[in-house]
């Protein structure tokens, strides 16, 4: 059987962001084309962000998609670890806060910039 790797940007217990895999089973369709269940999905937002684009720390505000149209993403975590993404590539970005806990600025989230010199186009996806 088939699987699809899902990229997954979250907040562990301790409240850093984390990257982690899943593998979701292509186990519908047939032997022509392997598809996967159906996700439900609230909609989709499309981004453009210029060269040069960089943002600050911060939190998913609700789970979702993200996946590259064009240009290269680059995901930093606090622990300074990076993680790129090229078009054609995705995520499933789910770091949001803790409930209950104010965001602090020396533990949560994740920073996102752009590398190189192609506009990024992305695409999210929430579900």
């Amino acid at each position: 059987m088939t699987t699809f790797t899902k990229v997954i940007l979250y907040t562990g217990s301790d409240g850093f962001a984390r990257f982690k895999e899943e593998k979701i089973e292509l186990n519908e369709g047939n032997e022509k084309s392997q598809l996967s269940p159906w996700f439900n999905a609230e909609g989709l937002q499309l981004r453009y962000s210029p060269v040069g684009f960089k943002s600050d720390f911060h939190c998913t505000g609700k789970p979702q998609w993200l996946i590259v149209l064009q240009g290269v993403m680059e995901i930093g975590l606090r622990d300074g670890s990076t993680r790129r993404f090229s078009a054609g590539e995705h995520f499933y970005s789910a770091d949001a806060l803790p409930e209950g806990i104010t965001f602090d600025s020396n533990i949560h989230g994740h920073c996102s910039r752009l590398i190189g010199d192609v506009p990024l186009i992305t695409a999210f996806i929430r579900d």
